[in-house]
């Protein structure tokens, strides 16, 4: 029988570093998701697994997979390298620009009513600064 096309997962050895890093990418995958006020049942959904999957993922539990990951960025709005923890390639910046672009990614997440009535508010407000 070929292990690929069997529904029980394959019993793979995990290093304790293996482990570790999936337990901080459990992490991460939380705190994105919960600043993001998505719900793991919304999470499940996006990727069409159960919601205790997707607890059992954040909790380091079960292993996220592979295939699963471009999904997750995409749905909690971040870049690969910053869902892996890769913070090397980003610059870091001082000031309020971190804060808007976590703004910007939380409005991107509204329904689109909601988007525009908050840029007709950043519309009006910014016409009156340029007054």
């Amino acid at each position: 029988m070929n292990p690929l096309n069997s529904l029980e997962p394959l019993n793979m050895a995990i290093s304790a570093d293996e482990r570790a890093f999936f337990t901080r990418l459990g992490a991460r995958v939380a705190e994105l998701r919960k600043a993001r006020s998505i719900t793991q049942v919304e999470m499940a959904q996006t990727l069409d697994v159960s919601q205790q999957t997707i607890n059992s993922y954040e909790v380091g539990r079960r292993r996220i997979p592979v295939s699963a990951l471009p999904t997750l960025a995409r749905a909690l709005g971040v870049s690969l390298e910053e869902l892996l923890g890769d913070d090397s390639g980003t610059a870091k910046k001082r000031g309020p620009a971190p804060k808007l672009l976590q703004q910007i990614e939380r409005i991107q997440q509204l329904p689109r009513t909601q988007q525009r009535f908050v840029m007709q508010m950043l519309d009006t407000v910014l016409q009156q600064a340029a007054r």
